[in-house]
């Protein structure tokens, strides 16, 4: 799950390294457990050590990028899946203008936000981040596969 989202990581010995996250870790991995890229690592410690313990926060990167919506290839207004792209915070929850209200779509494993029935698609969309920040966006036409700009983007935390 590609994000803008980065992390510092820190050692008990000082070393830092800040970090873009780019996607789950994979297993054996635990909760709370990171995997660093070899060049991340050696930023903290000798490589040969494998594993080693840490602590880490997450950063609001800096950015002149505003966020971008795509509906996923298939989209209609019969179904439709809809990915957030370019946010500067971890994204917590994405709502569709339904009628005079709003309605949360559940997120996918393949990071897309659905609406199994294409209810709110092409309209207004509400995007809310990990601190409680909420975006408006006014309605974005389904043009399945093709990003469009939003004009907007989260604070920095």
């Amino acid at each position: 799950m590609g994000r803008l989202c980065s992390s510092e990581r820190r050692t008990a010995n000082g070393a830092s390294v800040t970090v873009r996250i780019a996607n789950e870790c994979p297993l054996p991995c635990a909760p709370g457990q990171l995997d660093l890229s070899e060049q991340a690592f050696a930023k903290l410690a000798d490589p040969k050590l494998g594993r080693i313990p840490i602590s880490w926060t997450l950063i609001s990167p800096t950015t002149s990028q505003k966020i971008s919506l795509r509906y996923k290839v298939g989209s209609s207004q019969y179904w439709c899946a809809l990915q957030v792209i370019g946010h500067r915070n971890p994204i917590a929850r994405l709502d569709v203008r339904v009628g005079a209200g709003w309605r949360q779509l559940p997120r996918t494993g393949y990071n897309y936000f659905l609406s199994s029935d294409g209810g709110g698609c092409g309209g207004a969309v509400r995007i809310t981040d990990i601190y409680g920040e909420r975006l408006m966006v006014g309605g974005i036409a389904i043009r399945p596969d093709v990003v469009q700009a939003t004009g907007v983007q989260f604070a920095r935390h």
